[in-house]
């Protein structure tokens, strides 16, 4: 029986993968490393400490991560004050749903606390989660299982009782591995083969884990 719903952030509750992906680009290029989108994707929900080593691999030891990770924040923050936060289809409806029918709902995001309680504040569902989890609170984030696992046990539940949300192959591998029925709901890419051998379903929205869920 599923006692709870654990949500990926970026790309499932908030419409911000693209920003990411667009600003990772931009900062990137603008201190000389040709990141490609290709890159970008690449890097979705990925802790620091695992994406800092790629990013050298891919354009020399001395690319700064932590410099052009500063500036794509700044540039998305920009973006985000002038134009505002857009929610993922389905995310009132599925919030709503998971109420009435008593299942706990949290979150598991790479993000950090300050900014993760500003959007989901933003988009007014901050007060419909029990548990917001950030990466920063486990050992290792995605696609570690640690996060998922922490998140279940501050729910009092295994990680098998809950479904997570996920719409990047680096939180799936996450929740997959943590024991969670993993749900993917694809945002900017499909799953391969590989990926989808991990998931429990594939949704083409969140409205449809409701039908998932009834």
């Amino acid at each position: 029986m599923i006692k709870a719903v654990i949500f990926d952030m970026d790309g499932v509750i908030l419409d911000t993968e693209k920003l990411l992906v667009k600003y990772w680009c931009q900062a990137a290029h603008e201190f000389g490393y040709p990141m490609e989108r290709w890159h970008a994707l690449h890097i979705r929900s990925l802790a620091g400490k695992f994406c800092e080593p790629l990013l050298k691999e891919w354009f020399g030891q001395d690319c700064d991560y932590k410099t052009v990770r500063a500036r794509r924040m700044e540039l998305m923050k920009a973006d985000i004050e002038q134009n505002g936060l857009e929610k993922k289809k389905g995310v009132d409806e599925l919030l709503e749903f998971l109420g009435e029918k008593g299942i706990k709902r949290a979150v598991a995001t790479a993000t950090d606390i300050e900014r993760a309680t500003s959007y989901l504040t933003k988009i007014g569902v901050y007060d419909k989660f029990d548990r917001i989890i950030c990466a920063s609170m486990v050992e290792s984030g995605k696609p570690k299982p640690d996060i998922y696992i922490y998140a279940a046990k501050e729910l009092g539940l295994d990680p098998s009782e809950c479904i997570a949300i996920e719409d990047s192959p680096n939180g799936v591998t996450s929740a997959y591995n943590a024991g969670c029925r993993t749900v993917m709901v694809p945002d900017l890419t499909q799953p391969d083969q590989e990926l989808e051998k991990m998931l429990y379903a594939k949704c083409d929205s969140l409205l449809d884990v409701i039908e998932l869920l009834k």
